[in-house]
Parts: C-alpha cells; structure tokens; sequence
C-alpha cells in the first residue's frame, strides 16, 4: 500500500524521537535526500519540528500530531 504525505510525516516524527540526523530519518522513514528536504522544511516551518545543528526533534506539537494520527488511523488498518 502507497503512502501518503501524513504517514509519511508521522513516520518522520517519530523516527526523530530523542533527536536524530537527516541520515538516521532518510533510512528510519524509507526516503531519499532530495524527497526528505522537503518534509523537513514543512514539518520545521509548520512548528512540528525543531532543529538544533544537525539534529532534528518533534516539538510538543509534533509528539501530538503522532498521537492524534496513530488514534486516528490504527482502528482503519485493520479494514485493509
């Protein structure tokens, strides 16, 4: 099944728990260089991640985002 744009954010998130390095993120969320830089500027600009040198930490509104999400898509997975 294809991923859209908010798994792919979670799985960005929650990769960056306890803060982490691009490189940790491309592997941890299955992406390219070129793809992640996009994500990390949208997530960094929206408030829902943080940068400090080159390791990058979900916000409180990033640790929320996750929460919400996965409450709201895991009772769906099971339909799939």
């Amino acid at each position: 099944m294809k991923r859209n744009s908010l798994d792919i954010c979670s799985d960005i998130l929650k990769a960056s728990r306890g803060g982490a390095k691009k490189t940790h993120l491309v592997y941890q969320a299955n992406l390219n260089f070129e793809i992640i830089k996009g994500y990390l500027s949208d997530l960094t600009e929206k408030g829902l991640l943080d940068q400090h040198g080159d390791m990058f930490f979900p916000t409180e509104k990033g640790r929320d985002f996750v929460i919400r999400y996965e409450a709201l898509v895991s009772p769906l997975s099971s339909l799939f």
